[in-house]
């Protein structure tokens, strides 16, 4: 039995939780912790909310509040926003709570008398508007790698760099939009640089960090690490325990980590245990890719700094965009977790962020998609096959589990499948390979479904023979067995699964999977355990998620002729078209451009049938970035009007003209 200590990424408190948090960090940790629990592991599940920083000290005074209003207002978003969807943390705490600060300032002291923190005068960016220096994001300006406009002074969203304030083109203060000048300042730096070679060997040698995370990694590392700011000017955060530091506080990133300890200390002084057990033992830490730098470089090395062991592996979930476009809270294209818990259940949320794609790799929520993999995955397939077992079940043996006859062949195959199952989908489990595990689940429950079919327990049953009471018999354990394999995925419900297989779900263990109910057990009279999404509910959805962009269009900026340059508009000859499965409004095409053919998703189906659409010269942007629309790759835009949907056509035109 191992004692595992896991952590989810801690949530910003400065806005509640959307459907891309929980895809990345929060629904892996759970299903990780919750398997774990069952194999018989002691899990501690950590979490907190990063309550310091800029951002939230930037809001309230936006708002004319106190930044621990604003943390405190958010922090109980985030708790029921977690709690809606089951994540089932031991531990969910603050990093305002007085053990974080005191823990926060004796790691900082520690660090200071080794001399890996160091005193450095530095440039710094000043508001004389405002009359302080300027932490990283009450700047704003032009990143200098990529040109990106919007740049934070800590961060470039378009490139993903680490910034300094400095380093940023056109700067301007974030409260008074003013030009901010540069002064000198005097900070604490933390001596990462001197960790280069170690983060090197402990990136390069453990087998368990994933790929993306290694490769991350080492492009920073190939870079040179430089020493890392660990202080600023500003009222709101941890105060630097030095009486010569008077005015300065913690860098949040280099006390944020430390949440992760702070709230397993508050756990092990309720539950009387040692969390350094479990750290110990194995620490894993379930991340957003957005963060992978820092909890694959800076991280470790304060904590090889500090002495203590560093982390298991890193496992960092990719991006969830929405609806083919990238997920922005400012313009309001998102899903709040609220929201949609109001109108689903948080299980068929679980299900779908899993099954969509593997973790390592970026995806989109489509509603269509969404209620398409409800429909026929949940409903069609695992919900048929569980409801037809106990519906015949009661109808035939009275509601109890028949005694089987001989095993044919057929028999033999589907009783080796199910007991199989609990450890195929064990493998995919420990090396983090959720999604795969999901697909094995419901794949064998489609093969449940045809041996239900062929053996035909509705004829059968009228001869007299044992044929129906062998297909029920196995139907019944293979729906135990998917119950319990699923309980990680689908908390809530399985336990109406084992509410009709009468057996309780709070003494089932990982290895009982494999194991087969009695012979003559009763069970409960059949319920629908997953039920479809109708048409008229997905176009409510997406007819308010739209609507918001409207709202964005009308009120968005006029673009420059430069922006306008950028995009490559051509005509383009429509080679081959087909409707996609399962969309009303969705055609594949594959587009002739001259110098290559590239394949489009055009929402044009309720207007233009694949035919319509064939040899038709049509006006392409080309140079768009790829997206996927119900599992589709998408390589470009055909041009067309908004309201009906008709098509820019260019008759007459050469193929791969350019539009200028």
């Amino acid at each position: 039995m191992s004692k595992i200590f896991i952590s989810c990424a801690l949530p910003y408190a400065n806005g509640p939780c959307h459907l891309g948090h929980l895809r990345s960090t929060y629904i892996p940790a759970d299903i990780y912790a919750r398997y774990n629990r069952m194999k018989g592991n002691e899990v501690l599940l950590v979490c907190a909310t990063d309550e310091h920083g800029t951002p939230i000290a930037v809001r309230a005074e936006q708002e004319g509040k106190e930044p621990k209003e604003i943390a405190e207002r958010y922090h109980k978003m985030i708790k029921k926003d977690l709690e809606s969807c089951n994540i089932s943390l031991d531990s969910f705490t603050r990093t305002t709570d007085p053990i974080h600060y005191k823990m926060a300032q004796d790691f900082f002291l520690n660090l200071y008398e080794k001399g890996y923190i160091y005193e450095k005068s530095m440039e710094q960016l000043y508001c004389s508007n405002c009359e302080r220096f300027l932490p990283d994001r009450y700047v704003e300006g032009i990143c200098p790698y990529c040109g990106g406009k919007g740049a934070r002074g800590d961060h470039c969203e378009t490139c993903g760099r680490h910034l300094e304030p400095v380093q940023l083109v056109e700067p301007s203060c974030l409260i008074c939009k003013s030009k901010p000048e540069v002064k000198e300042s005097k900070q604490y730096f933390f001596k990462l640089s001197e960790f280069q070679d170690d983060l090197e060997e402990w990136i390069e040698s453990n087998d368990k960090l994933p790929a993306n995370v290694k490769n991350y990694a080492r492009q920073w590392l190939k870079e040179g690490l430089r020493d890392w700011i660990l202080t600023r000017d500003m009222e709101w955060g941890i105060p630097v325990p030095l009486k010569e530091a008077e005015g300065k506080i913690i860098y949040v990133w280099g006390e944020a980590f430390l949440g992760y300890i702070s709230s397993a200390a508050q756990w092990a002084h309720k539950q009387n245990k040692s969390w350094r057990d479990y750290w110990n033992d194995r620490a894993i830490h379930f991340i957003g890719k957005d963060i992978i730098y820092h909890h694959s470089i800076f991280w470790p090395a304060l904590l090889m700094a500090y002495g203590c062991k560093l982390p298991y592996t890193i496992i960092a979930g990719s991006y969830l965009s929405l609806e083919g476009r990238k997920m922005s809270t400012s313009k309001n294209w998102v899903i709040w977790v609220s929201d949609f818990v109001q109108n689903f259940d948080s299980d068929l949320l679980r299900y779908y962020l899993v099954a969509n794609a593997p973790l390592n790799r970026d995806t989109d929520f489509s509603w269509d998609d969404f209620q398409r993999r409800v429909n026929d995955e949940l409903a069609d397939v695992l919900g048929n096959f569980l409801h037809r077992t106990f519906t015949f079940t009661k109808r035939f043996f009275e509601g109890r589990i028949p005694e089987p006859g001989a095993f044919d062949e057929f028999d033999k195959d589907f009783e080796k499948r199910i007991k199989q199952l609990p450890d195929v989908v064990s493998d995919h489990i420990e090396h983090f390979k959720f999604r795969e595990g999901l697909i094995e689940i419901i794949k064998l429950a489609k093969f449940g479904n045809k041996y239900f079919n062929d053996k035909e327990p509705w004829k059968t049953v009228k001869s007299g023979s044992k044929e129906a009471a062998t297909c029920l018999y196995l139907c019944n354990q293979l729906s135990k067995t998917l119950a319990v394999v699923l309980m990680p995925y689908l908390p809530v419900k399985t336990q109406e699964i084992f509410k009709i297989l009468n057996l309780n779900a709070e003494e089932m263990v990982w290895d009982s999977a494999s194991e087969f109910i009695p012979i003559n057990h009763e069970i409960a009279k059949a319920k629908p355990i997953f039920s479809k999404i109708d048409d008229s509910v997905i176009e409510d959805q997406k007819k308010k998620l739209y609507e918001n962009v409207e709202e964005e269009v009308e009120m968005k900026d006029i673009i420059s002729i430069d922006d306008f340059a950028k995009m490559d508009l051509r005509v383009g000859s429509v080679v081959g078209a087909e409707k996609v499965k399962d969309s009303k409004n969705l055609l594949k095409l594959m587009v002739d451009i001259g110098a290559k053919k590239i394949q489009v998703v055009a929402g044009v189906a309720k207007k233009y049938s694949p035919e319509d659409m064939l040899n038709r010269r049509v006006i392409v942007l080309v140079n768009l970035e790829p997206a996927k629309l119900f599992g589709i790759k998408s390589e470009g835009m055909i041009l067309a009007t908004d309201d009906n949907m008709s098509l820019l056509t260019a008759e007459g035109a050469d193929i791969g003209e350019q539009i200028k």
